[in-house]
């Protein structure tokens, strides 16, 4: 019976691994906003941050970041998974037993950051997700595409269509919750904080919200899959005129629909449609850039502290969650709804810095990082090698 194995280092690609740096960094951009504020959730940042540079900071983080870093993150989620069944097939194992363990094992670690640390977890998503996601495993190529492109293109269309019908109601903020969240999340009672965690939980995933989610998530998911397939970004150079192609392509939808609603009010209505469809193209955008950057020399030295992150993209998405709840909550430094969205930038370039230096000090040592090390073993049913020299 072979036994699977994890990808090796000289099988890796840098540009890859830079994009997943890349979009840990964006995901971190985001969620400091919804982790140290309730605004994020319940409305009234507007009231909450007037000052210009707050205004224009919340602008930036919109038209550049919202929608589009998780999104990429979905893309490679996807991409990721094709690669595992491509590795496995060769090995002539089993593909789906594999593929389903090590997604219940990624829901177990959602659950344990989703409902310990931080409610705007992704994991515990991205694995439930991911096994609607082996339905389409041995599916055609076009079959993913088509997938792809009408659960997306229908979702958004009902969903915009419904906001529009009840766009004035939309916007508001919802008071009482607000102050909820200040004094839930400033106590230094830790059962306090994890009540309200649980709350805000609740309050952003419905069931309704998860059959949104399964019809955007799921896409991006096909999307990678098949980007994957077509090994584009496994080749850049030889595929070049194709990523340029779909560079500009997406540049352009992602100019229209990210940055083009804050020319008329950013309406409410549309974020569904600048989210999901503008979002995607944002990420693709940044996603080619990135294949593109990596195959110069200048780019590569660039891409190449991006891509420290990028190879423990899990120990460094929950170390930040981590150091948020210490920052901002009260059984930490009690920073919660004291700072401004220009002073969070600050905070993200400076921790992720730190990152960078930890992650590279870490992989000079070891194989995988901390959190992967153990997601690998338990996948693979096997203790994996975790010193570099061993």
């Amino acid at each position: 019976m072979k036994v699977a194995e994890p990808l090796q280092k000289s099988e890796r690609m840098m540009w890859i691994d830079a994009a997943r740096g890349f979009a840990i960094l964006g995901i971190f951009v985001v969620n400091i906003g919804a982790f140290s504020a309730p605004y994020f959730l319940y409305g009234g940042e507007q009231d909450a941050w007037p000052l210009a540079a707050d205004q224009m900071t919340q602008v930036l983080i919109d038209i550049l970041f919202q929608a589009s870093f998780y999104t990429l993150f979905s893309i490679l989620f996807g991409f990721s998974l094709q690669i595992f069944k491509e590795r496995l097939k060769v090995k002539k194992i089993a593909v789906m037993p594999f593929l389903y363990r090590r997604l219940t094992i990624l829901i177990l670690f959602g659950m344990i950051h989703a409902f310990l640390i931080w409610h705007g977890d992704i994991l515990l998503s991205y694995g439930i997700i991911g096994l609607l996601f082996m339905a389409f495993i041995f599916r055609h190529d076009k079959t993913l595409l088509l997938w792809s492109s009408f659960m997306l293109g229908i979702s958004v269309l009902l969903y915009t269509f419904m906001l529009y019908r009840i766009r004035t109601l939309l916007g508001g903020a919802n008071i009482s919750e607000i102050n909820r969240a200040k004094k839930m999340y400033s106590s230094d009672d830790l059962s306090a904080i994890l009540e309200q965690n649980l709350n805000d939980w609740v309050y952003s995933n419905s069931v309704f919200s998860y059959l949104l989610l399964g019809t955007t998530l799921l896409p991006l998911f096909l999307l990678g899959m098949y980007l994957a397939r077509k090994r584009w970004l496994h080749y850049p150079r030889k595929h070049r005129r194709k990523i340029l192609a779909g560079w500009l392509i997406s540049f352009i939808a992602f100019a229209i629909l990210k940055m083009g609603p804050h020319l008329y009010g950013n309406p409410v209505w549309f974020s569904y449609v600048q989210d999901n469809i503008g979002g995607t193209a944002s990420a693709l955008f940044y996603l080619f850039s990135i294949a593109l950057a990596g195959q110069r020399t200048l780019g590569k030295k660039i891409l190449k502290p991006f891509s420290y992150i990028g190879r423990m993209s899990l120990s460094n998405y929950i170390f930040q969650s981590l150091f948020c709840f210490v920052l901002f909550y009260g059984v930490g430094f009690g920073l919660y709804g004291m700072i401004r969205p220009v002073q969070a930038m600050g905070v993200v370039v400076l921790f992720y810095v730190i990152q960078i230096f930890a992650s590279r000090w870490w992989l000079k040592r070891y194989r995988y990082g901390p959190l992967e090390w153990i997601w690998r073993s338990l996948t693979y049913k096997q203790k994996q090698t975790l010193r570099e020299n061993e």
